[in-house]
């Protein structure tokens, strides 16, 4: 495992969680990175990605407007603020690292879970 996911728990409908991913041995630390997502009995799906120098965003739909994604190089982390969270958010949260500075959809190297459960 090269990213470490953090930050997840419960909390109740209309809250807000602060997701981290550290990538404390640098692994790819010059690429784009990503979130991700599984429910249970759903495959994982993406939620965001950022550009290596964070000028470049991407979320899916669903969290657009409540979810913000950003980085501290300085510190090799990765940010994923959630903000007016529903029980559909409900899920495993992993991040990973991409094999290209820029967004894309080739992810090789991934951090275990955080999970985020969303009561309502």
């Amino acid at each position: 495992v090269q990213l470490q996911a953090s930050g997840g728990g419960l909390v109740q409908a209309g809250d807000s969680l602060r997701l981290s991913c550290a990538n404390p041995r640098r692994t790819a630390s010059n690429n784009a990175v990503g979130w991700f997502r599984q429910a249970p009995g759903k495959e994982r799906e993406f939620v965001a990605a950022i550009s290596w120098r964070g000028g470049d965003t991407k979320y899916v739909d669903s969290v657009k407007g409540r979810f913000t994604i950003s980085r501290d190089n300085t510190k090799n982390t990765v940010y994923l603020q959630m903000n007016n969270l529903k029980p559909e958010d409900t899920a495993v949260y992993y991040c990973a690292a991409s094999l290209t500075p820029t967004i894309s959809d080739n992810y090789r190297y991934w951090g275990q879970g955080t999970q985020v459960t969303v009561s309502s």
